[in-house]
């Protein structure tokens, strides 16, 4: 029977965890172990973890303390590791900013993985405040090294209910078969955040793999909780490290246009941006053209 590995880093998630126990407690497929990497430890989480234990109780889990905030690829990769290591057969990949009302939702996933042979899938997520779509599939555009959501920040409709095999997703919930991670390898630690996701996205799907979007499966998700969309910290990583994404993995004349697009972009958001973001957004394209590729 397929036992399930569900990998989710906290930071700073205190307030999240009721919302995110509780829909996995839920879950009418038990066979899974929940696996709570944890960067940003404090007495105050452990207090919250165990309240919300005992009000939504789970069939397995793990409080892994890494001391210190290892970043979003590494913490992942803690989890992943170490669900391998206990047998899982599948990894779950998921934000713990995230909600779900479907109480077959894991079975659901494991059926489509094991009877329709999937390796990597995806549900339709929405915004948790409003119906509008957040990503319903994708794509990834390669001359603008951009993973883009079908049906971003549009109201749901039959358009985006039809199932079928795309080529890029985010990992804020992945189911993800452990034969892929034999194929592909972990997550690149060197991204810390932003675009760690889309770079295992790529590399599974460039070894063959395929990721299957399912419309029927619906996930709620609270966008930015942790670092805020238009936070320095957002704006130095998303720019180093999509500088970096680029000069790892394209060459040739896709590589220098995806790079120019890129710097000349920033233009419009320098401009709008206060001096600690624009001393950020410098700072992390220079950054990114420093790192040295690899992982």
């Amino acid at each position: 029977m397929a036992r399930i590995g569900l990998v989710t880093v906290l930071y700073k998630s205190d307030e999240l965890l009721p919302g995110f126990f509780k829909s996995i407690s839920a879950q009418l497929y038990k066979d899974y172990i929940l696996y709570l990497v944890d960067n940003s430890e404090s007495e105050a989480t452990d207090r919250v973890i165990a309240k919300c234990l005992e009000d939504y109780p789970v069939t397995a889990y793990r409080h892994i303390k890494t001391g210190g905030n290892t970043g979003v690829a590494a913490g992942n990769n803690t989890g992943i590791r170490l669900s391998l290591e206990e047998g899982c057969t599948h990894v779950l990949l998921l934000n713990n900013d995230i909600e779900f009302d479907q109480a077959e939702l894991f079975s659901r996933l494991v059926s489509l993985a094991d009877e329709k042979g999937e390796s990597i899938i995806v549900p339709k997520i929405r915004y948790y405040d409003e119906k509008k779509l957040w990503m319903a599939g994708g794509y990834m555009d390669e001359w603008r090294a951009l993973g883009v959501h079908y049906g971003y920040n549009k109201e749901d409709g039959p358009a985006y209910n039809q199932p079928g095999h795309i080529s890029y997703a985010p990992t804020c919930f992945m189911l993800v078969k452990k034969e892929v991670f034999a194929g592909v390898g972990m997550m690149d630690e060197k991204y810390f955040a932003y675009y760690d996701d889309t770079d295992f996205v790529l590399r599974a799907t460039r070894k063959g793999y395929k990721l299957f979007y399912d419309p029927s499966l619906l996930v709620l998700h609270k966008v930015s909780s942790s670092a805020g969309a238009n936070s320095a910290f957002y704006v130095y990583y998303s720019n180093r490290n999509k500088i970096y994404f680029i000069r790892k993995n394209f060459r040739g004349i896709r590589r220098y246009f995806a790079l120019g697009y890129t710097v000349v972009s920033r233009i419009a958001f320098w401009l709008g941006f206060d001096k600690e973001r624009k001393r950020k957004l410098l700072q992390g394209l220079r950054e990114g053209f420093r790192m040295k590729p690899g992982g």
